[in-house]
């Protein structure tokens, strides 16, 4: 487990002896570490509402809830379906600061049956923090009683999910091992809306488990399965009969038996059945119970419990149906060379056919494609819109509006930060993913009076070894404009913009109100420190608003460019250590100016500025001299491992490849990093990081997870997967699209009727064609030539090339 260790002073960048260069001696030291030895968690609720914590709790941690599954080095969000790592995705350990973004057991679904012992969604216990820090409020939402004839949920290690095979149509979700089997064990089996219908689905021909020879993920949402037997004797090593099983997110799956022999063959074909309807939270925290009993229901078996009950039908239906047993058995005759199936379905008793919100004709995504010179380009795109689509959520009162999922299996539920990160990566596929988020999120703004008025809520999140949790509350309060503001640039109508600008008008009012007098926005807790990343965010917001602003005829665009000049002056000369490799950026300061100065991903949101009209970008917070030292820091061995971007610099002392916010590539972040340097002109940086994502999604099949280890890239080396992240996860899904198109660098202003192109010149991918996007609410393909130079092949009619 990781040890805890004092903030490092090391600059990140190395001398010319090759020894790192230190930084001056004034670090913030942030608040006091837990005790050693306690572990943080990270909680994480599957299709649970987001936290809506109120004002006087806005500064707190996780809940304190009932002991869950441990997870080293990630982080998790708490109560909202979210963890921020694998699960959003943290798992627990010991650092210097508290985590609560970790992903421990998901929480309290939305299912409809609960089973008979529920883990709250508030998420994992609380790290014990030292009487210096803040003094989380008392928990409102008590843990519900535990059935007494169930054992309370107990510490156990969090299931693993980097070898799992994660079939995603949410509220549908099917998790499985490699053999094909369902066995009941770690997360294994059928799920809806958070609760597992079916844990147990084994098969047997003529007696004999089939011997599994390959399985693949045919698709977001299906994976296949196959084996052989050799159901005739005497008939040496070569098998002949193949076992083909195809198993749907949605709850079904078909079994086909493929006969080779040159006769006639019958045989029994016997599938085992069991469940425990537990919910995903209880399996992940240990505390799952017993398969229940079955009973005979139409052409298939029924499990119930005393607050729900789920079914497996056949077609067609089995020769006989054994409860006691949980067994449907058939006698199946195939002639020569023939093939015969059997198709299950398991559904939770009341519900219908799932309906995925992602696999219909009204699903928000462009069908979007990437060719050329460079096979990865076309393999990541399919990936990340398939994924995108898996993780495609309805607001159940307003079904015409869609949001995405954090992440599958810890994080199904709404993860406000994300949902908004994920939505502006994907706007080159329309707009209309971005309205139904921000509609959704509009509609849980806190209104009224106080402090907290305008806020999105959202949970605390895991930064770092250094760091205490950060607020993402803060995060998609500053994020709602900036998406509004850039959606509208991408064509989303006007009446739809109309709409949602009393909310943005409102995020706006909170950051002006809670700077006050002040520059920077600091954390919410009294005494927070004001972090790099979060004034970042701050700007871009405020630029971005009040181009919003005036273009919509509102008041109070100068008032934020004022303070957005005012604080671009004072960062530039506050938040920056000088040392003699050239400086950096600080991590964060503290309010009586003492800074941390680790080098951490967080930084690349100082290149992420926003986008303006006429396709120019919003200016930075750093000058010129400022934004090349960085760049060069983000492209050096230190931050870039050959695989994407460490969280933290390799030269900290609290670095650690697997750790979610201390070493770990973050592939959200890493897009960033090469959007924002490709669009700052430091291609080279760029174009390293952008080879080293796309060699990492080769090795995982091109479905990007959330996040995998930083170890340094070598020669017939592989990118190491975190055992507790998110795959498929929003973010990382939405990454891919923003990784690809910022190749060709467009800038749309829609109601200007022109787009820009600013491609990256080095073509780092040969030559790349995209096909299907959507710019102005019409197709838009461009293709960049292997000399760097762009050319529109579709657009819509009237739209002008920009300049």
């Amino acid at each position: 487990m990781h040890q805890p260790t004092p903030p490092s002073a090391a600059d990140g960048e190395r001398s010319t002896s090759g020894r790192p260069e230190q930084a001056p001696e004034r670090p913030w030291t942030g608040p006091p570490p837990p005790p050693s030895g306690v572990p943080h968690r990270r909680g994480h609720a599957i299709d649970a509402p987001h936290d809506d914590t109120a004002p006087d709790d806005e500064h707190r941690k996780d809940r304190p809830g009932p002991a869950v599954a441990r997870r080293d080095a990630l982080p998790t969000t708490p109560a909202v379906a979210q963890r921020d790592v694998p699960p959003h995705s943290d798992t627990p350990r010991t650092l210097t600061a508290p985590v609560t973004d970790r992903p421990p057991a998901p929480g309290k679904e939305h299912s409809p049956a609960d089973d008979r012992t529920l883990t709250p969604s508030e998420g994992p216990a609380l790290a014990t923090l030292k009487a210096s820090a803040p003094t989380p409020p008392k928990d409102r939402n008590p843990t519900p009683p535990t059935d007494s004839r169930r054992e309370p949920p107990r510490t156990a290690d969090l299931p693993t999910t980097h070898t799992a095979m994660i079939c995603v149509a949410l509220p549908g979700l099917a998790v499985s091992t490699e053999h094909g089997q369902l066995t009941g064990h770690g997360l294994e089996g059928f799920y809806r809306a958070g609760r597992r219908v079916l844990s147990r689905c084994q098969v047997r021909v003529a007696g004999r488990e089939p011997l599994a020879v390959q399985a693949r993920m045919a698709g977001a949402d299906r994976a296949r399965f196959v084996g052989t037997v050799r159901a005739s004797p005497h008939t040496g090593p070569d098998p002949d009969l193949l076992v083909e099983r195809t198993r749907h997110a949605d709850g079904t799956e078909r079994i086909t038996l493929h006969s080779a022999a040159p006769r006639p063959l019958r045989l029994p074909v016997e599938v085992a059945l069991g469940t425990d309807l537990a919910a995903l939270g209880t399996i992940a925290s240990g505390g799952a119970g017993p398969e229940l009993p079955a009973s005979v229901h139409d052409s298939g078996l029924r499990w119930s419990c005393p607050t729900g009950a789920a079914s497996v039908t056949a077609h067609p239906p089995p020769t006989d149906a054994l409860a006691s047993a949980g067994l449907l058995r058939w006698e199946v005759e195939l002639p020569p060379h023939g093939s015969a199936s059997v198709e299950l379905r398991v559904r939770p008793e009341g519900s219908g056919p799932l309906r995925a919100a992602g696999h219909t004709a009204t699903s928000p995504l462009a069908p979007a494609r990437a060719t050329g010179d460079d096979h990865r380009a076309e393999a990541l795109m399919r990936a990340g819109i398939a994924d995108l689509q898996g993780l495609l959520v309805r607001d159940p009162a307003h079904p015409a509006d869609t949001h995405l999922a954090a992440g599958a299996p810890w994080r199904c539920g709404l993860a406000p930060a994300e949902a908004l990160a994920a939505a502006r990566m994907a706007l080159p596929l329309g707009t209309r993913l971005a309205a139904g988020t921000l509609r959704t999120l509009a509609r849980g703004q806190r209104t009224g009076t106080g402090p907290h008025s305008g806020m999105i809520p959202g949970p605390h999140r895991d930064t770092g070894p250094h760091l205490p949790p950060g607020c993402t509350g803060t995060e998609a309060t500053l994020l709602f404009p900036a998406l509004l503001a850039e959606a509208r640039r991408w064509g989303l109508p006007d009446p739809e913009t109309e709409e949602l600008l009393p909310a943005a008008e409102r995020c706006l009012n909170w950051l002006r109100t809670t700077v006050g007098d002040g520059v920077y926005l600091g954390d919410p807790q009294p005494g927070g420190p004001a972090r790099c990343e979060t004034q970042a965010h701050a700007h871009r917001a405020a630029l971005l608003g009040a181009d919003l602003l005036d273009a919509c005829g509102r008041q109070g665009a100068d008032g934020l460019r004022q303070w957005a000049r005012a604080l671009r002056a004072a960062f530039r000369k506050d938040f920056w250590i000088d040392t003699p490799g050239g400086g950096r950026p600080a991590a964060a300061r503290a309010p009586d100016g003492r800074l941390l100065p680790q080098l951490g991903s967080s930084a690349v949101h100082l290149f992420d500025t926003g986008l303006l009209g006429g396709g120019a970008q919003a200016p930075g917070l750093l000058d010129g001299v400022q934004s090349g030292q960085l760049a060069r820091l983000l492209g050096s061995p230190a931050m870039d491992c050959g695989w994407g971007l460490r969280g933290l610099g390799v030269t900290e002392r609290a670095y650690n490849p697997f750790g979610h916010r201390g070493g770990a590539v973050r592939v959200q972040e890493t897009a960033v990093a090469v959007a924002g340097l490709a669009a700052a002109g430091y291609e080279k940086e760029a174009s390293g990081l952008l080879r080293g994502v796309l060699a990492a999604a080769e090795a995982f099949q091109h479905r990007l997870p959330e996040m995998y280890a930083g170890e340094q890239r070598t020669d017939g080396s592989a990118p190491l997967p975190h055992p507790a992240a998110c795959r498929p996860a929003a973010t990382s899904a939405a990454a891919g699209i923003l990784l690809l198109t910022s190749l060709a660098g467009i800038r749309p202003d829609a109601p200007a009727g022109t787009v820009t192109l600013r491609p990256m010149h080095s073509a780092p991918l040969g030559e790349i064609g995209l096909s299907g996007l959507r710019v102005a609410g019409a197709p838009f393909s461009v293709r960049v030539s292997r000399l760097g130079l762009a050319m529109v092949e579709e657009a819509a009619d009237g739209l002008q090339l920009g300049v």
